[in-house]
């Protein structure tokens, strides 16, 4: 059973609450990808969306280091804080609880108690940074910690170095929620700016030349970002082309192969797009799920 195996690997190593917290288990440690550091602020939240609950990890209950953990029925009004760490190329290609792979450059967390899956707001309550990840897999079984966090939700929550974080955690209906809108500067000025009365009229002023009419490549900038949908990354060239030909087997749409990284250690992300805007992007979710595609991520591109 896929549930009892993931158990069997914490069993041996906690993520990374054993590499802060002083001492190993076994001789493999986990930490981060020597890859390029990630810019916090290009990393998307996950999308939530209504799903069916995972045909593993969710028992009613299950026992890890002679400890009885309880499943809940439903994520519904749950809001706890407390401390959050992370993990990641230890547990990075391996399966999780639910059966998906663990990819830690994707949104996902591990969690005690939460049904497989559900999406959950963790806020950083020392920066009060905040996202949004989808909980596919079970753990921490280290303290007190409530949720472990995949490497990229990490460093979105500015949390990575450190290694672990105070927290909230708020779970989230898909069906009803909706990400908050940031105001406008215009709309916030509009509520403080005190009214003027108005002063007694002037004689015009000459009339300037008008401005000339941007360039092309000023118009290029100022276009649209591109859309893109990432639905997997891999150190395997091989591994990434055959995810790409998967795809074009059943959705109709651009997909593409980009490469970081250097000889040494280089990712491959497999990305649909670009797409017109996030609603077909919702659209995409459901044939890529199909194909056990579920830790999707939208990311713009500036032109």
């Amino acid at each position: 059973m896929i549930i009892a195996t993931k158990y069997r690997t914490i069993v041996l190593g906690l993520s990374l609450a054993i590499l802060f917290g002083g001492c190993s288990l076994v001789s493999e440690r986990d930490g981060a990808p020597s890859m390029p550091h990630l810019d916090p602020n290009k990393i998307a939240d996950a999308v939530p969306r209504v799903e069916s609950k995972s045909r593993y990890g969710n028992p009613p209950s299950y026992v890890v280091m002679g400890k009885r953990y309880c499943v809940s029925s439903t994520s519904k009004g749950y809001v706890k804080r407390g401390i959050a760490s992370w993990y990641g190329t230890k547990f990075h290609g391996r399966r999780t609880s639910s059966g998906e792979v663990y990819d830690m450059y994707a949104m996902t967390a591990a969690h005690k108690s939460l049904p497989l899956p559900t999406y959950v707001q963790v806020i950083n309550l020392r920066n009060k940074r905040r996202t949004v990840v989808r909980v596919n897999d079970r753990g921490p079984f280290y303290g007190k910690r409530i949720i472990d966090l995949s490497y990229a939700a990490a460093v979105k929550l500015g949390m990575a170095r450190l290694g672990t974080a105070l927290v909230e955690v708020r779970a989230i209906d898909p069906a009803t929620w909706k990400k908050p809108k940031k105001k406008t500067r215009k709309a916030a000025l509009g509520k403080i700016q005190p009214k003027i009365k108005p002063k007694a009229k002037k004689p015009p002023p000459v009339a300037a030349a008008p401005a000339p009419a941007p360039s092309s490549s000023v118009k290029k900038h100022l276009s649209t970002e591109k859309l893109y949908l990432q639905v997997g990354a891999f150190s395997n060239r091989q591994a990434a082309e055959r995810l790409k030909t998967e795809i074009h087997t059943t959705i109709d749409t651009a997909v593409r192969i980009t490469t970081t990284g250097d000889k040494s250690q280089t990712l491959h992300r497999v990305q649909v797009g670009p797409l017109d805007n996030l609603a077909q992007a919702n659209t995409l979710s459901a044939p890529l799920a199909d194909l056990g595609l579920h830790n999707l991520q939208v990311l713009s591109e500036s032109p």
